[in-house]
């Protein structure tokens, strides 16, 4: 029986390893969060690699042409989820992934604010720039991009804060969960 997974972007895996799903399925929330299945496939690849692979062995590996790996790998130095390593008596360039995971999750948290938040945050200030000088602007939609623009600020300060929270304040207080919910209520009722 051939089974065909529609989550594939890997050619060269036929097995059915704990590995081989781990990178298909990294590959395939990669893709669900805007990010190149490849790019998600490779760095799942390095994340799980004991030794840093070269190229040519993460493109024979994964069964993805060698531009894209090329081209992938330069995505992932980017966001500084890889690095490159020297290979004593090996002059191809190797990588190896970041495997802290909470490390990790910052890195990406900090590039996802560079490319997405902070951008925001400046084109809405342009926003109510003009909305201040334009006298036939409802005030609802002022309100509406105020309002916008506090939330924005809020993320950006509040992640600035989470930076110099220790990684292990940071995993007791998610592990937390409902606990930190209670502490916000008052009289058994959830605060707005």
């Amino acid at each position: 029986m051939l089974n065909i997974s529609v989550m594939t972007e890997i050619t060269g895996i036929s097995d059915a390893s704990a590995k081989s799903q781990f990178i298909l399925y990294w590959g395939d929330m990669g893709g669900q969060w805007g990010v190149n299945r490849s790019v998600a496939q490779i760095h799942a690849l390095l994340f799980l690699s004991v030794s840093p692979l070269n190229a040519e062995q993460i493109s024979g590996e994964l069964g993805i042409a060698r531009s894209n790996v090329s081209n992938s790998l330069k995505e992932l130095v980017g966001w500084k989820l890889i690095r490159r390593v020297p290979v004593p008596g090996d002059r191809r360039e190797h990588f190896s992934a970041e495997t802290d995971v909470w490390e990790m999750a910052m890195r990406i948290a900090q590039g996802r604010k560079e490319r997405e938040i902070d951008p925001a945050i400046s084109a809405i200030s342009d926003c109510l720039d003009k909305a201040s000088i334009e006298p036939e602007i409802h005030p609802e939609v002022l309100k509406r991009m105020q309002e916008m623009q506090a939330f924005l600020t809020t993320v950006d300060t509040w992640y600035g804060q989470m930076l110099n929270v220790p990684k292990s304040k940071l995993n007791l207080l998610m592990k937390m969960g409902n606990k930190v919910i209670s502490l916000l209520t008052l009289n058994g009722k959830k605060s707005e």
